[in-house]
């Protein structure tokens, strides 16, 4: 049993939370409020969330099995479950047809909308798994907008509207964190074990991806300071105090890029989101400062 559940990598679930940042946003934001008068809506994010966790874990699975030999020339992979031997191709198979059909169901029966994206999500997976993966930099993009579709996908569950510049933001960090991980994957394995491990990391120079990674960090910060600085947020809010927020998310960055380059731990983006004390300190006093600025917003309103 346990092995099973590992194979549905429950620690990659954290990726998506993101599905929450539409009810976040849209739910202290006075022109969305009608959305809100029944307050089911925290149901559906947490519905729409859950159902995004059995489709990633069914594409996961599915991934293991196409990656089944490439998996086990790894120092790391080789200790999944499947290619380690503990469950079997057709269980995996099994468990995979079983968490797809269940949640694309799900999606579709909560709200239309979301059942048409969450099943271009599973598609884009696919394609990642069967080919786009093989591809350098459009691997890491696609690795982004799985993130993005995921925040419109909770936007979509609720029918509120969600910021360009969010989507904007979620993209570019995502972009950041993929990129990381290649740089981490690149040193971690030679050419050979690479080119068996992932096609694409032969493809990587090591020194661009340090400055990709700079270009994609900083853009991040960017991207965020411009939008909780921006007039059209300021007035969707009623408050222009979303900018102090900003220390936040630069201080995140730089410790992630510590982790990265210091500690060599930019492998696994959701370990370090779960395991680093200050990472997790970090989002926790960000998420914090954000509810406490809507809600000081909401009350002088």
């Amino acid at each position: 049993m346990f092995a099973f559940i590992k194979a549905l990598r429950p620690n990659q679930w954290i990726k998506n939370v993101i599905v929450l940042a539409a009810y976040l946003f849209a739910r202290w934001d006075p022109g969305q409020q009608s959305h809100f008068e029944h307050d089911h809506a925290w149901l559906h994010m947490l519905a729409a969330m859950a159902l995004f966790c059995l489709a990633s874990s069914g594409v996961y699975l599915i991934n293991d099995i196409h990656d089944l030999e490439s998996d086990r020339a790894h120092p790391v992979k080789r200790l999944r479950p499947l290619a380690a031997g503990a469950i079997s191709v057709a269980q995996a198979w099994t468990m995979a047809v079983v968490l797809l059909a269940v949640g694309l169901a799900g999606a579709w029966w909560l709200a239309m909308p979301f059942g048409a994206l969450l099943g271009g999500y599973v598609a884009l997976q696919f394609a990642y798994t069967f080919r786009l993966k093989k591809i350098a930099l459009l691997d890491v993009f696609v690795i982004a907008m799985g993130f993005v579709l995921r925040a419109i996908g909770g936007a979509l569950a609720i029918q509120v509207r969600i910021s360009p510049w969010l989507l904007l933001c979620t993209f570019l960090l995502a972009l950041f964190l993929g990129l990381c991980k290649r740089r981490h994957e690149k040193r971690l394995l030679d050419n050979d074990d690479a080119q068996k491990h992932r096609v694409a990391l032969v493809q990587y120079d090591e020194r661009l991806l340090d400055i990709l990674i700079g270009i994609a960090g900083s853009a991040t910060v960017v991207a965020y300071s411009l939008y909780t600085l921006s007039e059209e947020t300021v007035k969707r809010f009623h408050t222009s105090a979303l900018g102090f927020t900003i220390p936040f998310v630069i201080f995140g960055v730089f410790r992630y890029l510590d982790l990265v380059y210091r500690h060599e731990e930019g492998g696994r983006p959701e370990q370090v989101l779960l395991t680093d004390r200050v990472m997790i300190a970090t989002v926790a006093l960000y998420t914090l400062a954000v509810l406490v600025i809507f809600l000081t917003a909401a009350l002088g309103g």
